[in-house]
């Protein structure tokens, strides 16, 4: 049974009856303009029917009418703290904004956002994940709990309800598919949102991404293959979510531009440079 909001982004219908739609994200630096726009291109052919791409400062901007430009598919803003971003999202044209409102500030900048949406019909997609839960609710589940990810988002949610705001969609991301899934089932039960299914730890890599994630993975793979510590290690594209997302995790990395962070557990430990970061890893591994 779906949910009883539909919304509109682009020529896509999301909820409220409409077919499941396929989303990917762009994974080429937000600088390269030309690779982004030739990607979209290849998801397009694919059959992807909407596509993401991080907006990671204003200079990411001018990727909005570059794609509008080269696809006919749907644009989605991903846009994490600065919600002048997401003004200026809206403006250059984009179908729809991926955004936290709890992360943005005071409710006029909540509401700067959802005006700039409404006006324009541009619907909000709120991304929860397991490793970026509010600290109230963890305190109350304990655990990145399937409850505590439907409590997250919709809290968020109701930032933007404050403002009769409603074109909104649900993403609730766990690295547990089990937990992800038991996550939608109880927000399906709890409101009338469309719902983003996804899993996330594994990093899919997006604009933010400075460095050579799958080398590095890859690397990490090969160099871990005879530990046999009960641990999780993380390898993650970018400082902004990485940490957060592999929360879970025992120890990991996140790549900067030209260098990255080793952490433990969420907690940031130390900087590196790129072509220190696995053996740094490796340590860190071999004194848990």
């Amino acid at each position: 049974m779906g949910s009883k909001i539909q919304v509109k982004a682009g020529n896509v219908l999301i909820g409220g009856g409409a077919e499941v739609s396929v989303q990917s994200m762009l994974n080429v630096p937000s600088t390269d303009v030309e690779g982004s726009v030739k990607q979209a291109k290849a998801l397009e052919e694919a059959g992807c029917q909407i596509i993401r791409a991080a907006i990671p400062d204003m200079d990411a901007v001018k990727l909005i009418p570059a794609l509008k430009e080269a696809v006919s598919v749907p644009i989605v803003a991903d846009i994490h703290f600065n919600y002048k971003l997401a003004l200026e999202a809206c403006a250059a044209g984009i179908d729809k904004i991926r955004i936290n409102p709890g992360n943005i500030g005071s409710d006029d900048r909540v509401k700067a956002v959802a005006d700039a949406c409404r006006q324009r019909g541009i619907p909000i997609r709120i991304g929860v994940n397991s490793g970026s839960l509010e600290k109230e609710i963890l305190a109350k589940y304990g655990h990145p709990t399937p409850e505590a990810l439907c409590d997250s988002a919709l809290y968020h949610a109701s930032l933007l309800e404050k403002f009769d705001f409603t074109d909104i969609v649900l993403s609730m991301k766990s690295s547990t598919v089990s937990n992800m899934i038991k996550a939608y089932e109880i927000a399906a039960q709890r409101c009338d949102y469309p719902l983003h299914l996804g899993v996330t730890v594994s990093c899919p890599t997006c604009g933010r991404t400075r460095i050579d994630l799958v080398k590095i993975a890859n690397e990490v793979e090969e160099r871990l293959r005879g530990c046999n510590k009960n641990i999780k290690v993380a390898v993650m594209g970018c400082v902004v979510n990485g940490p957060g997302e592999a929360k879970e995790a025992d120890i990991g990395l996140a790549g900067g531009d030209g260098c990255g962070i080793i952490f433990k557990k969420g907690e940031v430990l130390y900087k590196v440079s790129e072509d220190k970061l696995v053996d740094a890893l490796i340590d860190e591994v071999n004194k848990l």
